[in-house]
Protein backbone atom coordinates (compact mmCIF):
# COMPACT_ATOMS: atom_id res chain seq x y z
CA UNK A 1 0.00 0.00 0.00
CA UNK A 2 1.55 3.40 -0.79
CA UNK A 3 1.34 5.73 2.11
CA UNK A 4 2.93 8.28 0.77
CA UNK A 5 1.24 11.61 1.43
CA UNK A 6 0.23 14.08 -1.69
CA UNK A 7 0.65 17.45 -1.67
CA UNK A 8 -2.91 18.47 -0.68
CA UNK A 9 -2.24 16.41 2.77
CA UNK A 10 0.90 18.84 3.19
CA UNK A 11 0.58 22.23 4.79
CA UNK A 12 3.11 24.32 6.26
CA UNK A 13 1.84 26.40 9.76
CA UNK A 14 3.09 30.10 10.68
CA UNK A 15 1.58 30.32 14.09
CA UNK A 16 0.03 27.28 16.21
CA UNK A 17 -2.79 28.06 18.69
CA UNK A 18 0.43 27.06 21.90
CA UNK A 19 2.82 29.76 20.04
CA UNK A 20 -0.51 32.14 19.53
CA UNK A 21 -1.67 31.79 23.28
CA UNK A 22 1.77 32.12 24.66
CA UNK A 23 2.34 35.00 22.72
CA UNK A 24 -0.48 36.70 24.25
CA UNK A 25 0.12 35.80 27.84
CA UNK A 26 3.86 37.42 27.07
CA UNK A 27 2.28 40.96 25.73
CA UNK A 28 0.08 40.75 29.00
CA UNK A 29 3.14 39.69 31.52
CA UNK A 30 5.10 42.85 29.84
CA UNK A 31 2.29 45.25 30.39
CA UNK A 32 1.48 44.01 34.05
CA UNK A 33 5.05 44.33 34.10
CA UNK A 34 5.22 47.88 33.10
CA UNK A 35 3.12 48.67 35.74
CA UNK A 36 4.71 46.97 38.07
CA UNK A 37 5.93 49.90 40.05
CA UNK A 38 2.46 50.33 41.54
CA UNK A 39 2.28 47.31 43.19
CA UNK A 40 5.72 46.53 44.00
CA UNK A 41 8.53 46.75 46.76
CA UNK A 42 11.48 48.72 46.49
CA UNK A 43 13.16 45.09 46.80
CA UNK A 44 11.45 43.46 44.27
CA UNK A 45 11.48 46.62 41.68
CA UNK A 46 15.82 46.78 42.11
CA UNK A 47 15.73 42.45 41.74
CA UNK A 48 13.43 42.53 38.58
CA UNK A 49 16.04 45.49 37.05
CA UNK A 50 18.39 42.72 37.37
CA UNK A 51 16.49 39.85 36.09
CA UNK A 52 16.11 42.00 33.27
CA UNK A 53 19.61 42.89 33.01
CA UNK A 54 20.24 39.43 32.77
CA UNK A 55 17.70 38.59 29.87
CA UNK A 56 19.42 40.62 27.72
CA UNK A 57 22.71 39.45 28.15
CA UNK A 58 20.92 35.64 27.38
CA UNK A 59 19.00 36.93 24.50
CA UNK A 60 22.37 38.08 23.16
CA UNK A 61 24.72 35.61 23.63
CA UNK A 62 22.05 32.91 22.14
CA UNK A 63 21.47 35.09 18.90
CA UNK A 64 25.43 35.18 18.54
CA UNK A 65 26.91 31.32 19.19
CA UNK A 66 23.48 29.61 19.26
CA UNK A 67 22.16 30.90 15.95
CA UNK A 68 25.33 32.69 14.09
CA UNK A 69 27.86 29.47 15.55
CA UNK A 70 30.23 32.73 16.90
CA UNK A 71 31.22 31.47 20.30
CA UNK A 72 32.35 34.38 22.08
CA UNK A 73 34.10 34.38 25.64
CA UNK A 74 34.23 38.64 25.18
CA UNK A 75 31.01 39.90 25.06
CA UNK A 76 32.18 41.43 28.38
CA UNK A 77 34.23 44.25 26.10
CA UNK A 78 30.74 45.49 24.82
CA UNK A 79 29.20 45.37 28.43
CA UNK A 80 32.16 47.44 29.76
CA UNK A 81 32.38 49.72 27.47
CA UNK A 82 28.47 50.17 27.50
CA UNK A 83 29.02 51.33 31.06
CA UNK A 84 32.09 53.59 30.37
CA UNK A 85 30.60 55.31 27.25
CA UNK A 86 27.36 55.74 29.19
CA UNK A 87 29.63 57.93 31.88
CA UNK A 88 31.32 59.37 29.71
CA UNK A 89 28.40 61.40 27.67
CA UNK A 90 26.65 62.23 31.21
CA UNK A 91 29.83 63.70 32.03
CA UNK A 92 29.84 65.69 28.98
CA UNK A 93 26.38 66.81 29.92
CA UNK A 94 23.85 65.03 28.10
CA UNK A 95 20.61 63.64 30.23
CA UNK A 96 21.73 60.76 32.46
CA UNK A 97 18.65 58.29 30.56
CA UNK A 98 19.31 59.37 26.88
CA UNK A 99 23.41 58.77 27.27
CA UNK A 100 22.38 54.92 28.47
CA UNK A 101 20.75 54.45 24.95
CA UNK A 102 23.57 56.76 22.96
CA UNK A 103 25.90 55.18 24.52
CA UNK A 104 24.95 51.52 23.52
CA UNK A 105 24.48 53.05 19.59
CA UNK A 106 28.28 54.40 19.65
CA UNK A 107 29.53 50.76 21.29
CA UNK A 108 27.53 49.20 18.56
CA UNK A 109 29.68 51.72 15.48
CA UNK A 110 32.59 50.52 17.30
CA UNK A 111 31.80 47.09 16.98
CA UNK A 112 31.85 47.56 13.18
CA UNK A 113 35.70 47.73 12.78
CA UNK A 114 35.62 45.34 15.24
CA UNK A 115 33.75 42.46 13.27
CA UNK A 116 36.27 43.41 10.33
CA UNK A 117 38.93 41.57 12.27
CA UNK A 118 36.89 39.32 14.49
CA UNK A 119 34.75 37.93 12.10
CA UNK A 120 37.70 36.35 9.84
CA UNK A 121 38.58 34.22 12.51
CA UNK A 122 36.71 30.74 13.42
CA UNK A 123 35.36 28.49 16.06
CA UNK A 124 38.84 28.66 19.39
CA UNK A 125 40.35 31.22 17.16
CA UNK A 126 36.92 33.62 17.56
CA UNK A 127 36.55 33.04 21.17
CA UNK A 128 39.83 33.66 22.03
CA UNK A 129 40.25 36.25 19.69
CA UNK A 130 37.10 38.10 21.60
CA UNK A 131 38.91 37.80 25.06
CA UNK A 132 41.33 40.21 23.66
CA UNK A 133 39.50 42.11 22.52
CA UNK A 134 38.09 42.44 25.95
CA UNK A 135 41.67 42.99 27.60
CA UNK A 136 42.36 45.48 25.30
CA UNK A 137 39.06 47.58 25.75
CA UNK A 138 39.77 47.13 29.47
CA UNK A 139 43.47 48.89 29.54
CA UNK A 140 42.31 51.67 27.35
CA UNK A 141 39.80 52.76 29.40
CA UNK A 142 41.64 52.23 32.32
CA UNK A 143 44.14 54.99 30.57
CA UNK A 144 41.12 57.82 30.84
CA UNK A 145 42.19 60.15 34.07
CA UNK A 146 37.96 60.76 34.20
CA UNK A 147 38.39 56.92 35.31
CA UNK A 148 41.26 56.76 37.46
CA UNK A 149 42.55 53.58 36.80
CA UNK A 150 40.89 50.45 38.85
CA UNK A 151 39.85 52.60 41.06
CA UNK A 152 37.09 53.71 38.74
CA UNK A 153 34.30 56.33 38.98
CA UNK A 154 30.64 57.01 39.52
CA UNK A 155 27.62 57.88 37.45
CA UNK A 156 27.48 61.17 39.56
CA UNK A 157 24.88 63.05 37.32
CA UNK A 158 22.30 60.07 38.64
CA UNK A 159 22.40 61.97 41.55
CA UNK A 160 20.15 64.75 40.26
CA UNK A 161 17.50 62.36 40.32
CA UNK A 162 15.64 61.28 44.03
CA UNK A 163 16.30 57.98 44.86
CA UNK A 164 12.79 56.03 44.19
CA UNK A 165 12.84 57.99 40.86
CA UNK A 166 16.06 56.56 39.86
CA UNK A 167 14.58 53.23 40.49
CA UNK A 168 11.93 53.38 38.89
CA UNK A 169 13.58 54.84 35.60
CA UNK A 170 16.07 52.49 35.77
CA UNK A 171 13.31 49.78 35.83
CA UNK A 172 11.27 51.15 33.00
CA UNK A 173 14.82 51.40 31.17
CA UNK A 174 15.90 47.86 31.67
CA UNK A 175 11.91 46.53 30.96
CA UNK A 176 11.72 48.76 27.70
CA UNK A 177 15.14 47.55 26.24
CA UNK A 178 14.33 43.80 27.12
CA UNK A 179 10.77 44.14 25.35
CA UNK A 180 12.48 45.87 22.24
CA UNK A 181 15.46 43.68 22.08
CA UNK A 182 13.59 40.58 22.41
CA UNK A 183 10.90 40.71 20.46
CA UNK A 184 13.70 42.45 17.33
CA UNK A 185 15.36 39.29 17.89
CA UNK A 186 12.22 36.95 17.40
CA UNK A 187 11.34 38.21 14.55
CA UNK A 188 14.81 38.78 13.06
CA UNK A 189 15.17 35.14 13.70
CA UNK A 190 11.87 34.18 11.85
CA UNK A 191 12.71 36.07 8.64
CA UNK A 192 15.64 35.44 6.27
CA UNK A 193 18.71 36.43 8.64
CA UNK A 194 17.19 32.93 11.12
CA UNK A 195 17.35 30.76 8.38
CA UNK A 196 20.83 32.39 7.03
CA UNK A 197 22.45 32.16 10.27
CA UNK A 198 21.38 28.57 11.31
CA UNK A 199 22.86 28.05 8.17
CA UNK A 200 25.72 29.66 8.76
CA UNK A 201 25.92 28.28 11.89
CA UNK A 202 25.55 23.74 10.41
CA UNK A 203 28.15 24.68 7.64
CA UNK A 204 29.49 28.23 6.05
CA UNK A 205 30.57 26.88 3.30
CA UNK A 206 27.44 25.48 2.36
CA UNK A 207 26.10 28.80 2.92
CA UNK A 208 27.37 30.73 0.99
CA UNK A 209 27.32 28.17 -1.99
CA UNK A 210 24.10 28.22 -2.06
CA UNK A 211 23.83 32.12 -1.85
CA UNK A 212 23.05 32.94 2.14
CA UNK A 213 25.55 36.45 2.13
CA UNK A 214 27.22 34.66 4.95
CA UNK A 215 30.06 37.78 6.21
CA UNK A 216 26.85 40.37 6.21
CA UNK A 217 24.69 38.20 8.17
CA UNK A 218 27.65 37.23 10.73
CA UNK A 219 28.11 40.90 10.67
CA UNK A 220 24.35 42.19 11.49
CA UNK A 221 24.09 39.57 14.38
CA UNK A 222 27.60 40.36 15.58
CA UNK A 223 26.94 44.15 15.73
CA UNK A 224 23.83 43.76 17.24
CA UNK A 225 24.77 41.29 19.62
CA UNK A 226 27.20 44.16 20.93
CA UNK A 227 24.22 46.66 21.08
CA UNK A 228 22.39 44.48 23.35
CA UNK A 229 25.45 44.04 25.59
CA UNK A 230 26.61 47.74 26.02
CA UNK A 231 23.01 48.35 26.71
CA UNK A 232 22.89 45.61 29.69
CA UNK A 233 26.20 47.03 31.01
CA UNK A 234 24.77 51.04 30.96
CA UNK A 235 21.99 50.03 32.42
CA UNK A 236 24.26 47.83 35.00
CA UNK A 237 26.06 50.87 35.79
CA UNK A 238 22.64 53.24 35.92
CA UNK A 239 21.77 50.55 38.71
CA UNK A 240 24.44 50.42 40.61
CA UNK A 241 26.38 53.91 39.88
CA UNK A 242 29.65 52.84 40.64
CA UNK A 243 31.74 52.05 38.28
CA UNK A 244 35.01 49.71 38.78
CA UNK A 245 36.34 48.65 34.99
CA UNK A 246 38.07 45.07 36.48
CA UNK A 247 34.13 44.54 37.60
CA UNK A 248 32.76 45.33 34.27
CA UNK A 249 35.49 44.09 31.90
CA UNK A 250 35.75 40.47 34.06
CA UNK A 251 35.14 37.67 32.26
CA UNK A 252 32.60 36.33 34.52
CA UNK A 253 30.02 38.25 32.49
CA UNK A 254 30.62 35.65 29.53
CA UNK A 255 30.53 32.84 31.82
CA UNK A 256 27.27 34.44 32.95
CA UNK A 257 25.64 34.10 29.50
CA UNK A 258 27.50 30.96 29.02
CA UNK A 259 25.59 29.39 31.94
CA UNK A 260 22.28 30.72 31.07
CA UNK A 261 22.17 30.07 27.87
CA UNK A 262 23.71 26.38 28.24
CA UNK A 263 21.22 25.36 30.92
CA UNK A 264 18.15 27.33 29.71
CA UNK A 265 19.31 25.66 26.02
CA UNK A 266 21.38 26.84 23.77
CA UNK A 267 19.91 27.27 19.62
CA UNK A 268 15.96 27.99 21.10
CA UNK A 269 14.83 31.23 22.21
CA UNK A 270 12.95 30.39 24.89
CA UNK A 271 15.75 28.78 26.38
CA UNK A 272 17.80 31.91 27.23
CA UNK A 273 14.70 32.99 28.97
CA UNK A 274 14.31 30.37 31.15
CA UNK A 275 18.07 30.25 31.93
CA UNK A 276 18.05 33.42 33.05
CA UNK A 277 15.46 33.24 35.63
CA UNK A 278 17.58 30.10 36.67
CA UNK A 279 20.31 31.61 37.10
CA UNK A 280 18.98 34.72 38.82
CA UNK A 281 17.25 32.32 41.45
CA UNK A 282 20.29 30.61 41.93
CA UNK A 283 22.55 34.11 42.71
CA UNK A 284 19.64 35.08 44.93
CA UNK A 285 20.26 31.60 46.48
CA UNK A 286 24.30 30.88 46.85
CA UNK A 287 25.73 34.16 45.37
CA UNK A 288 26.91 35.12 48.69
CA UNK A 289 29.02 32.03 48.63
CA UNK A 290 32.10 33.79 46.76
CA UNK A 291 34.13 31.66 44.50
CA UNK A 292 32.37 28.70 45.54
CA UNK A 293 29.44 29.64 43.86
CA UNK A 294 31.01 30.81 40.76
CA UNK A 295 33.20 27.18 40.64
CA UNK A 296 29.42 26.01 41.23
CA UNK A 297 28.47 27.75 38.16
CA UNK A 298 31.17 26.18 35.63
CA UNK A 299 30.52 22.82 37.52
CA UNK A 300 26.58 23.20 36.44
CA UNK A 301 27.63 24.54 32.68
CA UNK A 302 30.16 21.70 32.18
CA UNK A 303 27.47 18.72 33.35
CA UNK A 304 24.73 20.57 30.87
CA UNK A 305 27.39 20.35 28.44
CA UNK A 306 28.18 16.85 28.94
CA UNK A 307 25.65 15.07 30.37
CA UNK A 308 21.95 17.70 28.66
CA UNK A 309 23.25 19.18 25.84
CA UNK A 310 20.36 20.68 24.38
CA UNK A 311 19.48 22.72 27.96
CA UNK A 312 16.56 21.89 29.83
CA UNK A 313 14.51 23.69 27.09
CA UNK A 314 15.89 22.10 24.37
CA UNK A 315 15.08 18.72 26.50
CA UNK A 316 11.35 19.34 26.61
CA UNK A 317 11.19 20.30 23.03
CA UNK A 318 12.62 16.90 22.00
CA UNK A 319 10.54 15.02 24.68
CA UNK A 320 7.56 16.71 24.47
CA UNK A 321 7.47 18.96 21.30
CA UNK A 322 6.45 21.96 22.90
CA UNK A 323 7.69 24.73 20.94
CA UNK A 324 5.57 28.18 22.24
CA UNK A 325 7.74 30.84 20.84
CA UNK A 326 8.99 28.64 17.28
CA UNK A 327 11.47 30.28 15.23
CA UNK A 328 10.36 29.40 11.57
CA UNK A 329 7.34 27.36 9.84
CA UNK A 330 6.11 24.14 10.95
CA UNK A 331 5.79 20.98 8.56
CA UNK A 332 2.67 19.52 8.94
CA UNK A 333 2.40 16.08 7.58
CA UNK A 334 -1.50 14.49 7.46
CA UNK A 335 -2.35 11.98 5.01
CA UNK A 336 -5.63 9.58 5.21
CA UNK A 337 -3.59 6.22 4.31
CA UNK A 338 -1.06 6.98 7.62
CA UNK A 339 -1.57 4.66 10.40
CA UNK A 340 -4.76 5.40 12.34
CA UNK A 341 -6.22 5.53 16.06
CA UNK A 342 -9.42 5.36 16.21
CA UNK A 343 -10.91 7.67 14.36
CA UNK A 344 -7.80 10.34 14.96
CA UNK A 345 -4.90 10.42 11.75
CA UNK A 346 -1.54 10.50 13.27
CA UNK A 347 -0.06 13.73 12.23
CA UNK A 348 3.74 14.07 11.39
CA UNK A 349 4.94 17.76 12.62
CA UNK A 350 8.74 19.35 12.21
CA UNK A 351 9.89 22.53 12.40
CA UNK A 352 11.55 24.44 9.29
CA UNK A 353 13.53 27.12 8.99
CA UNK A 354 11.83 30.48 7.79
CA UNK A 355 12.62 31.18 3.82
Amino acid sequence: MNTRPDARSITVQRWTGASIATICLVLAAQVVLAFGPLFLSANLIDRLTTLFIYGILALMWNALAGYAGLVSIGQQAFFGLGAYAAIRLANAGISVYPALLLGAVLVAVVSLPISAFMLRLRAGEFAIGMWVVAELAHLLVNLDTLINGETGTSLIELQRYAAHDRRLYTYWAALATMIALGWLVYLMLRGRLGSAAQAIRDNEEAAGSIGVRVLASKRLIFVLSAFGCAAAGALWVAAQITFQPKAYFSVQWSAYMIFMVLVGGIGTYEGPILGAILFFAVEALFGSAGVAYLIGLGATAMLFALLLPRGIWGEIERRLGWRLLPIGYRLKIQAEDLPRHGNAVVTNQADAPAR
